[in-house]
């Protein structure tokens, strides 16, 4: 395998007809690999001073073999989208592949003289990565200094093939909450509305950040003109690739509650939520939301419900499951 370095914007050019047929092969096949995704968070949320590194490595027939998509701020390398805003990160190759790749790419990021780096930070690296168990021989081989740490868990829901063998399979507990609040929501004759293709995106989004910035303080001060900026160009990619769910929930005739998902290979990725905690708070629209949210997705044949990252307690009471995810640091040595 040989490996090029593409220093900028242009690798989203240079790789675009092959980034999406490869990343539907990699070892993390998620909607954060897809070379839109990738695009767009460059695009709108590159830290400053940051420049963007990318290794393209390629088979000997020329065929592409793997995307290392990095970028570079105060000595460390980074993947491009880490942290917050992207759940799952790793490098773009099959898993098979993996081995090599990661031998080939950091051969290709060695030789990288300017800018200069310490420390290869790799955030959000799922449990199952076959990155975790080559990155610590690779270390141990080139003399590196490799760490591990948990940085978060993704909690996921299992889905049956029927919604009433999903509320079955609940805790008692939880079973009865739950109908009683779906029940509360049929009263009071709540309606749930999926932005469909032919709806205007951007007007839709912009109801969802309406929602999203009156959930919490915390949300409201993270929603800044970039983040509004990316959630448009990722609606409008996601839409344009039938991957997009914004889902909302109204009472009244009024919304309470919005879900912004990835409909994506057999699961739902539940990328956001919003919600205005002064409407209908009695009749819990969050939580009949993302009811309904689970209903849909087990008609439509999808296989999870996936909450990403964070540990919120209401995830569980919908019978999640954790998954992990990791950040992997290789350190140079010093002297």
């Amino acid at each position: 395998m040989n490996s090029e370095l593409i220093v900028g914007r242009s690798a989203f050019e240079v790789l675009a007809d092959e980034w999406d047929s490869l990343a539907a092969r990699g070892m993390t096949d998620t909607p954060f690999q897809t070379l839109a995704y990738q695009r767009a968070w460059w695009t709108h949320l590159q830290p400053a001073g940051s420049e963007l590194l990318t290794v393209a490595t390629r088979h000997d027939s020329t065929e592409l073999a793997g995307i290392g998509c990095f970028y570079h701020n105060d000595g460390r390398l980074c993947f491009n989208g880490s942290l917050e805003e992207s759940d799952y990160l790793d490098l773009i190759a099959p898993g098979e592949a993996a081995a090599q790749v990661w031998e080939s790419v950091v051969d290709c990021l060695e030789t990288v003289e300017r800018p200069q780096w310490t420390t290869l930070v790799l955030d959000n690296v799922p449990a199952a990565s076959p990155t975790r168990s080559v990155l610590p021989d690779l270390a141990v081989r080139r003399n590196l200094t490799y760490r591990e740490h948990l940085v978060e868990v993704c909690p996921i829901v299992s889905l049956p093939p029927t919604f009433d063998a999903y509320l079955d399979s609940l805790e008692s507990k939880q079973r009865r909450e739950l109908s009683r609040k779906l029940r509360r929501a049929g009263g009071a004759e709540a309606t749930c509305r999926v932005v469909e293709s032919r709806d205007d995106v951007a007007d839709e989004v912009d109801r969802f950040l309406a929602l999203l910035q009156k959930s919490t303080f915390e949300k409201r001060d993270w929603l800044n003109a970039e983040r509004r900026a990316f959630f448009h160009a990722v609606a409008l990619l996601a839409q344009s690739a039938g991957t997009l769910q914004l889902m909302f929930i109204a009472i009244e005739g009024t919304e309470a509650a919005a879900l912004f998902n990835f409909d994506y290979k057999g699961r739902i990725w539940v990328y956001n939520s919003g919600l205005d905690p002064a409407a209908y708070s009695a009749v819990s629209p969050g939580v009949v939301l993302t009811a309904m949210a689970i209903e849909l997705a087990i008609s439509l044949g999808r296989k999870e419900f996936d909450f990403l990252r964070g540990d919120e307690e209401y995830k569980y009471r919908f019978g999640a499951t954790d998954s992990r995810i990791y950040r992997l640091e290789l350190e140079r040595q010093q002297g």
